[in-house]
């Protein structure tokens, strides 16, 4: 729960929408846990005296009489220097609090300049603005919401400069056209763009930039939450790369004053400090939420048992209805993000998994349906952009029956699509147009989206952030709105729903990332030297400048630097830009051509290929089935061709891991951190893991029986990462009644839920990490159970997982002990993502494993010591 969110009340009023869903009474054996918070009154204050009186005038114009408390202090803090953490739930109005500072400094320059135009200094020192955002559509949603801000200015009319306030207010993303993109490097004052944008173009091109980065007075850094993992790390040193060639241009002394806003978070000031590169004294954390509330029922809902299994596919089949006359019907288009999250069924070497409840992604369509038709407005967020789809068309397909027009006002809204439509979208769902929208977490991101009746998450988002988040989207503006979490199978979800204090009593997440990750770091030391020579007082700015160094020496070795008396230079002819990969995809993407036609159908991450679309491997685009004719790897292509298959295909993937010694490990890498728990042994370090698909089973769909194995010819990949171990010696093995025999089924199934119940103490996803579990381990000599970060360098995950080490594996213990099923299931130890097929596992001897371990775990310390 939200540190600024009031206590629940322990018997509130029924919220009425519960009702429809637990179809009165019929669904509630599904509803594990409902709570509500109370309605929380907001808390105004005055317009600050340094304000632009116009620029008031204008947020009084479109509504806003008097601001709340904390967009005031936030506000102050930046008017006066000082880099702010702003830290407060969904819609509580965190862009005044940058948008009021950051218009006067520039109103105040163009006032300047206006009154005394032959003053030298008015021509080049006008102050400027950047504004981030993790996505395009984010940014666009700011600049329409500012350019209504500006055309409420008094005396603002027509286009700018002359109407609008007299600023200048520009989106620039890849998608910028040439003559528009000079145009805002000339006059811009206030640039709207993402960290991809900046690191890829504007700062390679700082020459062009010159006049902007010259005037740089404020940079908002929106959404800060989402700054985690690799992506974190990478746009961290993107902006302490910013910081410095804004002080290569601009006046000697001048300070730029970064605004982080995010979602509510723990101990913002040292995210938003690593994020900066700043000390934590440097930031003042706004995280006291004064804007109006209304009451909010949060529910826990749990999908029922059922009798079989059955394959999903996402959207309508070819053989359904004909949806041309229908406004809102769209394509299922690929998903490019590991779509096979929600609909690919888990595979074990007896045929199908046991999968005892209901997809979460169906339930979410039966209960969007049953709010739409009740006039509810709703968001429902799921897991990926094939589930956006597949509840979307779902819940239409539910209403149909009922009304042609009612199944109308529900559509799906995801990344893909064009940028027209998304607005149409969100206008629609805006003005009750839309009673239903499926989306992505596209929404959760900012968006102004409001005065919505209920959200439905299908899926744990990846933290409670998040969960909040989007859960806040309901009952915005100071409306009761209703929240249900609808649990998938999986470890996490199903813990988290038969554990509500996990959810709404412990602590919000810290973001996690480490900017000192040599695989990070190496790419930006090597842009920023591109940019301007590095100097010896630079180093400061990247980290401590030992290990900076470090790196820099490992750079020049291998002749991506040159290191002169003044410093280290880049001397090669391509843009050192192109060495990092913001975030973390792997590599340039594999592209799925078909044979026949040369259509690209699409793409697929790099890292994901080997076992996706591997030669003979079943591909399906928009319900439509290919085999995979040739992969090539060397030009990055899949050629397909179209053929209708009864069969799908699963990729069988060995593994193998090995602890870096101080003499393997890459330079900069931190030293391998052991502790011990009585026998049990605790690691943290630098691994190497090697992987290589094999081979690949065709699995007849729906039974699951397999028709055939064939062996692969594919080269081993290495990851050089970060992992956290535990090692068992035999006799605790033994003590603990895991036989020999038992030992490899018992380590597999702890592996697999550790997996799955990490993302419950860091901000990551179970896929962002890897597994291997073995029981004799060539470098600890015992049965040893690895988790590691998916990303070269690691990510800071399973730091988090070393520190927290007793926590996460209770956690771990109690999903797989409370789990009904009787071998093993998804939503206990099985994984959808197994390159062993999930075979050996052993869920009691998993239990009995995990007991033991614990056992040996440190008494955490009581109040008297």
């Amino acid at each position: 729960m939200p540190a600024d969110h009031p206590d629940p009340q322990t018997s509130p009023p029924r919220h009425p929408l519960l009702d429809v869903l637990t179809a009165h009474g019929a669904r509630a054996d599904r509803l594990t846990h409902v709570r509500t918070f109370p309605a929380r009154a907001g808390e105004t204050a005055e317009w600050p005296g340094w304000a632009d009186p116009s620029v008031v005038a204008a947020y009084r114009a479109l509504g806003v009489e008097r601001p709340w408390a904390h967009q005031v202090e936030a506000a102050d803090a930046a008017w006066h220097g000082r880099h702010v953490a702003l830290a407060t739930s969904t819609g509580s109005g965190k862009s005044l609090a940058f948008w009021l500072p950051a218009l006067t400094a520039v109103r105040a320059d163009v006032a300047a300049a206006t009154l005394d135009p032959g003053r030298i200094e008015h021509a080049t020192t006008r102050g400027s603005v950047l504004y981030l955002s993790p996505t395009k559509a984010l940014a666009a949603d700011q600049l329409a919401a500012l350019e209504r801000l500006l055309d409420a200015v008094p005396g603002s009319a027509g286009s700018a400069p002359a109407g609008r306030g007299l600023v200048r207010v520009s989106t620039c993303d890849g998608d910028t056209p040439t003559e528009e993109r000079r145009w805002i490097t000339e006059h811009a004052d206030v640039v709207l763009t993402n960290p991809d944008f900046l690191h890829f173009s504007l700062l390679p091109n700082h020459r062009r930039w010159a006049r902007f980065l010259r005037g740089l007075r404020y940079v908002v850094v929106d959404e800060g939450h989402a700054y985690r993992g690799v992506f974190g790390a990478h746009v961290s040193l993107v902006l302490r790369r910013l910081t410095r060639l804004a002080a290569h241009y601009g006046p000697e002394g001048r300070r730029i004053v970064f605004v982080v806003a995010s979602a509510t978070t723990a101990d913002p000031t040292t995210s938003a400090a690593r994020l900066l590169g700043v000390p934590p004294d440097d930031v003042t954390a706004v995280t006291r939420d004064t804007s109006p509330a209304g009451r909010r029922t949060f529910a826990l809902w749990l999908p029922p048992e059922i009798g079989t299994y059955g394959f999903e596919r996402s959207g309508a089949s070819p053989e359904g209805p004909d949806h041309a006359g229908d406004h809102w019907a769209l394509p299922d288009p690929l998903d490019a993000d590991r779509t096979e999250r929600e609909t690919e069924p888990v595979v074990t070497e007896r045929a199908a998994a046991e999968h005892p409840r209901r997809s979460a992604t169906a339930e979410a369509a039966d209960l969007l349906a049953d709010l739409a038709a009740h006039g509810a407005r709703t968001l429902a967020f799921t897991r990926s952009r094939r589930g956006a789809e597949s509840v979307a068309q779902q819940a239409r397909d539910h209403l149909r029956p009922v009304s042609t027009e009612l199944s109308r006002r529900v559509a799906a809204y995801r990344g893909g699509y064009l940028p027209e439509e998304r607005r149409e979208l969100e206008q629609a769902v805006r003005t009750g147009a839309l009673l239903g929208l499926a989306t992505t977490n596209a929404l959760e991101l900012g968006v102004d989206i409001s005065g919505l009746d209920a959200v439905l998450i299908a899926g744990w988002p990846g933290t409670r952030m998040s969960l909040w988040q989007q859960g806040g989207r309901a009952g915005r503006a100071g409306a009761d709105g209703l929240v249900a979490f609808v649990a998938r199978e999986d470890p996490l979800d199903t813990y988290l729903v038969t554990h509500p204090e996990a959810v709404f009593d412990a602590p919000l997440e810290a973001t996690v990332f480490d900017p000192t990750n040599p695989y990070v770091l190496a790419p930006q030391l090597c842009a920023a030297a591109q940019e301007v020579p590095l100097r010896t007082e630079d180093l400061p700015a990247f980290g401590d400048p030992a290990r900076v160094r470090e790196v820099l020496d490992v750079l020049v070795a291998r002749g991506l630097l040159r290191r002169r008396p003044s410093g280290w230079y880049w001397t090669h002819a391509q843009p050192a830009s192109g060495m990092a990969d913001l975030r973390g995809s792997g590599g340039q993407p594999v592209r799925v051509v078909e044979a026949t036609t040369g259509r690209l159908l699409g793409t697929v991450d790099a890292g994901s290929a080997d076992g996706q679309v591997h030669d003979g491997a079943v591909y399906t685009h928009q319900g439509i089935t290919y085999v995979v004719d040739h992969l090539d790897l060397t030009d990055r292509v899949a050629l397909v061709v179209r053929r209708d298959v009864d069969h799908g295909t699963w990729s069988r993937e060995v593994m193998e891991i090995a602890i870096s010694d101080a003499g393997q490990a890459p330079e900069g890498s931190r030293p391998v951190v052991e502790r011990a728990w009585g026998p049990v042994t605790w690691g943290l370090g630098p691994v190497e893991v090697t992987s290589q698909v094999v081979s690949f089973q065709r699995r007849r769909i729906p039974d699951m029986q397999v028709l055939g194995t064939e062996p692969l010819d594919l080269p081993s990949r290495t990851l050089s990462t970060t992992a956290v171990w535990w090692s068992v010696p035999d006799f605790v093995l033994r003590a603990a009644d895991v036989s020999p025999e038992d030992a490899p089924g018992a380590l597999h199934a702890a592996e697999h839920a550790s997996i799955g119940l990490l993302p419950l103490l860091a901000t990551c996803d179970r896929w962002d990490l890897g597994g291997v579990s073995t029981e004799l381990h060539m470098d600890t000599g015992q049965a040893t159970v690895f988790v590691y970060d998916a990303y070269p360098g690691g990510a800071g995950f399973a730091e988090r997982g070393f520190e927290l080490g007793a926590t996460w594996l209770r956690a771990t213990r109690d999903a797989i002990a409370a789990c009904p099923c009787t071998d093993g299931c998804p939503a206990c130890v099985q994984s959808p993502k197994c390159g062993n097929y999930n075979s050996p596992l052993d869920k009691a001897a998993a239990v009995r494993l995990l007991d033991a371990v614990l056992a040996h775990a440190p008494v955490p310390p009581t109040i008297d010591g």
